[in-house]
């Protein structure tokens, strides 16, 4: 069972896109007015972001992760920011691995605090707070792009080198979560994940604008031993799907 994107993401030009497009157009106009017109929130801590321009798949916790570890060796106390979409509570609230549940705090928060103290909030200043107050000296936010409450220092966009940007609407007729433009003038650097050209027009954009891209690919951690020569169910809840199976 595969539980895909709407086919008309993917198109330009169609009948689906078109009877959308005014929603669209609402959905982006909403996103527009709460970046210009909603106060930010400065954080005691740096806040680094990782976020995507679209809906999902590209690989923002893998690279909330890396940039994580790599802070740390740098002598950095990091600590991870998450909405905790899908769980119950509303935070803040410390993740902890051995009590908490996804259903209460989210699947990616509990992967995320076993790599460093991980605070859940749909309030982002809120949750920056109590990751100051539990010794973090840096706060790295697993998705939270869109959201304009809390100021960024560094946004870091991650892009899907295969999947690129769809159509380039936003939702719902495509799959951008505002308007590319206030997206992209707010990117600090851009992330490609994987190989493909579907990334290029805005890796070309951001270099143009004299800004970072990096590229990245995604291993498996350790061996593949411990999967028995045997008939399996293997199921994959993240944006992109087929990045797992591939994997």
């Amino acid at each position: 069972m595969h539980l895909k994107a709407p086919g008309w993401w993917q198109q330009k030009s169609g009948v689906m896109p078109m009877l959308l497009a005014p929603f669209s157009y609402l959905v982006g106009g909403v996103m527009a007015a709460q970046w210009s017109l909603r106060p930010q929130h400065h954080a005691d801590t740096p806040v680094i972001c990782v976020g995507n321009l679209d809906s999902g798949g590209a690989g923002k916790t893998p690279t909330a992760i890396e940039i994580a570890t790599l802070l740390g060796e740098l002598g950095k106390r990091p600590a991870f920011l998450s909405r905790g979409y899908g769980g119950s509570m509303r935070g803040p609230h410390l993740v902890d691995g051995s009590r908490d549940t996804a259903h209460e705090v989210g699947d990616e928060p509990l992967l995320l605090a076993r790599h460093a103290p991980t605070v859940i909030a749909a309030n982002r200043p809120e949750g920056a707070a109590m990751a100051a107050d539990q010794g973090a000296n840096v706060v790295v936010m697993d998705d939270g792009f869109q959201n304009p409450s809390l100021f960024k220092d560094l946004s870091l966009i991650v892009i899907d080198a295969q999947a690129g940007i769809g159509n380039g609407m936003v939702l719902p007729a495509g799959p951008l979560r505002a308007p590319l433009g206030y997206q992209l003038a707010r990117t600090d650097a851009l992330v490609v994940v994987g190989e493909g050209g579907a990334a290029d027009d805005i890796a070309n954009w951001m270099r143009a604008h004299k800004r970072p891209v990096f590229e990245a690919k995604l291993e498996a951690d350790g061996t593949s031993d411990w999967i028995a020569p045997s008939s399996m169910i293997a199921f994959a809840g993240i944006g992109r799907p087929q990045k797992f199976f591939d994997t």
